[in-house]
This record gives structure tokens, sequence and C-alpha cells, in this order.
């Protein structure tokens, strides 16, 4: 199985941003990852 290279407590970090407003590829560029992981981490969002 393949290890996330995010930590559970980075993507909730990355999810509360994101919840707060923060635009997915903005959150993207800031964290170092693609715009794809980042749409995937959002689709996590309840």
């Amino acid at each position: 199985m393949k290890t996330s290279r995010y930590s559970e407590a980075q993507i909730v970090s990355i999810l509360k941003e994101a919840e707060n407003g923060v635009p997915v590829p903005e959150l993207c560029r800031t964290h170092g990852m693609m715009p794809l992981p980042g749409r995937r981490l959002q689709s996590n969002l309840p």
C-alpha cells in the first residue's frame, strides 16, 4: 500500500484552510502539491 506524502495532521490543516474559503489552487501552491491531489482532498470534505 502506498504511504501518504502528508501526515493526517497536515491533511486536516489543509482541509480546514479550504473550509475557511482559501481557493484550492492557492492551497496547492502553498503546500507544494499538484492541483489534482488538492481536488481529491477537497472531495473528502463533509
